[in-house]
């Protein structure tokens, strides 16, 4: 091991700045992001309609100040400390999207960005769904829900893309687990 890693590993985290959602931290001489809520860990959830359609929100970021696709997802215990992964996720995908879940399943967690935020990610299939609401987000968000068939889903994206949204890149990620566990063996 470089002794330049070692200064990384063993030097004290720094915060040098703090907000309601994140915080900038400083370790030696490396500088990251790291959520303000307990676990820093997110959810997103991986959804398809009992008629095979895979549900996208459409938002405006306000980082890279353009609309964005992306797959359902929010902060797990922003709300509620203590609230489990699943428990965020059905509740998020009922506020953005207006459907609920009969189950859901952690697939796996990992890293959004390691090079520049501790922020950690669960991908969470969400099984049972049925329609309760019109979705949308709460107060503060203003998401339109696309339900899109499962078959015609990348090529959507593609045309998106095209359109000039900026596109989660998580989103391929995704499609790919709704057919696929994680060895790459085919779902049932």
């Amino acid at each position: 091991m470089d002794r330049r890693d070692d200064d990384k590993r063993n030097a004290p985290a720094e915060v040098v700045w703090q907000g309601k959602y994140q915080r900038m931290m400083v370790r030696g001489t490396w500088e990251y992001v790291e959520r303000a809520h307990a676990g820093g860990l997110a959810a997103i959830i991986i959804a398809v309609t009992p008629d095979d359609e895979v549900l996208f929100v459409e938002q405006f970021r306000v980082p890279l100040q353009a609309l964005t696709i992306e797959m359902p997802a929010g902060l797990v215990g922003d709300i509620h400390a203590g609230e489990s992964i699943e428990v965020s996720a059905i509740r998020e995908l009922e506020e953005e999207t207006g459907w609920t879940a009969a189950h859901a399943e952690v697939l796996m967690i990992g890293p959004t960005s390691s090079g520049s935020s501790s922020e950690k990610i669960a991908f969470v299939r969400a099984t049972g769904l049925r329609k309760v609401g019109e979705g949308g987000g709460d107060g503060d968000e203003d998401i339109v829900v696309h339900a899109i068939p499962r078959a015609r889903a990348a090529a959507w994206l593609a045309q998106k893309m095209a359109e000039g949204y900026e596109l989660d890149a998580k989103l391929w990620a995704g499609l790919w687990m709704i057919d696929h566990h994680l060895d790459g063996t085919p779902r049932a």
